[in-house]
């Protein structure tokens, strides 16, 4: 029974390590990639690999998923130029090679505070880090439909969003000497990430025409960084449907097996920390998934419709959507079903879930996300109150036996037998739970680990500033000054709790107070101060219950 308490502090301890080696995969010393040159464009080979999309028959595939031009074009391809959109959020680069998103810049999110005129870059044409949106029609003969290797036409170079418009299209016009046209067009709103991209077919050819449109995604792995932790936040594919539900597909799995899934009211995604990357087709279309492996180490990721029919002499229209940005929660579960998914916290997403939402409704009304993690702090204790008065009143009994039970263990000296016999007739006579001062432990080590993937996750969270020298609530304190709070505030409480008997048991116990402030210097500032508080509030209640039993024992 006395190492009962001992463990559950190894236990939370050893969770501790877990997260410290998560939070180190994000936050740690990268490897340095090879630098790629300004002019040097992905590689746009299009004969080694194919991108596994079929055709309407099934016969045949598309050419490579080749990486995207340059503004100049690439070898084989002067035609290819680069097309440049600015909305309120978003500044894309779109090539007319495929009508491929090769560059994608959040205006709202500053890759750190200490550069906040360089803005996150989602989407890239460059190794090593190949991220780019590609989508096209599939049509039944090669060369007579606008894949992404076919080259569209455009009126200009450059589109803006302008103030007070409701929407920004970016047409690219593809025609063919048969007589069919398609225009592609990209259709952008003001404050959204998500765009309509849309296929108007005109078909002035004289026999029917017919093709599916797809959409995927195409990426490299992110190189390792080299710290030998296996814990990280995730990176990779991911798809939904009603019957798997929310699925990952990372990239082993990408280059083991190839995805073959057919769903309806689904959608696919490339996700990262804070952002992401999906295609969503319509909610009622089945649609098909896949995935390849192609050389390189680029990975992808797509879906294409059902076969569409275009009759002689009449137009159709195609459309899915497409969202590149950050895991806005409430703005993805309105895009599409499960889409907040993608916010992945993890085997505790049913209590994560919850807390994040009660700390958002806390900020709404507060404005800061310091304080809203006080005030949450405060609920949960508030919601434990009853669990916790039981369990310190135990723990004060302990601790008012504790003479008691060492003169036991004087009295039988190594005959642990006997203790044990003797302690446990203490404890029936006495009425008292071993066990019980265990409680607030294990009551705390869910909330705490769902509350760390919410701060981990939470993109609302990220570079939120509380108060002086706290400028980001998800990263550390620069000056450590919380995680020294928290080790001091931690030494407290095990000194309000009774002593272990075993005298290394004890010692054990005292440096643990010690071994915590290491791990919760390199955790997010956000965390660490959940944690002060909630250790204060426990120190002010365990001193008033020990206090009052200690009272009446008198």
């Amino acid at each position: 029974m006395d190492n009962i308490r001992l463990i559950l502090f190894f236990v939370l301890a050893f969770v501790g390590l877990l997260l410290y080696q998560a939070w180190q995969q994000d936050y740690g010393p990268q490897s340095q990639p090879k630098p790629q040159s300004a002019s040097t464009p992905a590689s746009t080979d299009t004969s080694a690999d194919a991108a596994a999309v079929p055709t309407v028959e099934v016969t045949a595939e598309l050419p490579a998923a080749a990486g995207p031009e340059n503004a100049e074009g690439s070898a084989g391809s002067t035609q290819a130029k680069i097309v440049n959109v600015e909305t309120d959020l978003l500044k894309l680069e779109i090539s007319t090679r495929g009508g491929t998103v090769q560059k994608a810049l959040l205006l709202d999110y500053p890759i750190s505070l200490e550069q906040p005129d360089v803005k996150v870059e989602l989407l890239s044409p460059r190794e090593p880090d190949i991220f780019i949106a590609q989508s096209g029609l599939i049509g039944s003969e090669k060369g007579k439909a606008p894949d992404h290797e076919a080259i569209y036409q455009v009126q200009q170079d450059h589109y803006q969003m302008v103030d007070g418009s409701d929407e920004l299209v970016v047409p690219l016009v593809w025609s063919h000497s048969d007589g069919i046209q398609v225009t592609k067009e990209f259709i952008f709103r003001p404050g959204s990430y998500l765009a309509d991209v849309r296929y108007q077919i005109d078909n002035q050819s004289a026999v029917g025409w017919a093709a599916r449109d797809y959409g995927q995604l195409q990426r490299m792995e992110p190189s390792s960084d080299g710290n030998g932790f296996t814990t990280y936040t995730y990176t990779g594919g991911v798809f939904y449907n009603p019957q798997d539900k929310y699925e990952k597909v990372d990239f082993d799995d990408m280059a083991k097996k190839k995805l073959n899934v057919e769903s309806d009211q689904g959608w696919l995604a490339m996700i990262q920390h804070y952002f992401l990357s999906a295609w969503i087709p319509p909610k009622d279309q089945v649609e098909h998934y896949y995935t390849n492996a192609l050389s390189g180490g680029k990975y992808l990721i797509g879906s294409y419709s059902p076969t569409v029919t275009v009759p002689a002499g009449e137009s159709t229209t195609l459309t899915r959507r497409f969202y590149v940005g950050p895991k806005l929660q409430d703005q993805l579960e309105v895009i599409a079903e499960g889409l907040e998914l993608t916010v992945d916290y993890g085997w505790l997403t049913v209590i994560a879930k919850p807390i994040f939402w009660l700390l958002k409704t806390i900020h709404n009304w507060v404005g800061n996300w310091g304080w809203s993690i006080i005030i949450l702090t405060l609920l949960i204790k508030a919601a434990f109150f009853k669990l916790s008065e039981t369990s310190y009143k135990s723990m004060a009994n302990m601790r008012k036996f504790t003479p008691r039970i060492q003169a036991i263990k004087d009295r039988y000296g190594d005959d642990k037998q006997r203790i044990q016999a003797a302690m446990m007739e203490l404890y029936k006579k006495e009425k008292i739970n071993p066990l019980g001062g265990c409680l607030p432990i294990l009551v705390q080590i869910p909330v705490f680990i769902a509350l760390y993937w919410v701060l981990l996750e939470s993109v609302e969270l990220r570079q939120a500033p509380w108060v002086l020298w706290i400028e980001s609530l998800s990263e550390k304190d620069p000056y450590f000054i919380l995680p020294l709070i928290m080790g001091v505030s931690m030494f407290v409480q095990q000194k309000l709790n009774p002593a272990p008997p075993d005298p290394m048991q004890a010692k054990i116990m005292m440096t643990l107070p010690f071994v915590f402030t290491i791990f919760f210097a390199f955790f997010p500032a956000g965390l660490v101060l959940y944690w002060v508080v909630n250790n204060l509030i426990s120190i002010a209640q365990q001193w008033y219950i020990t206090r009052k039993i200690e009272q009446a024992a008198n």
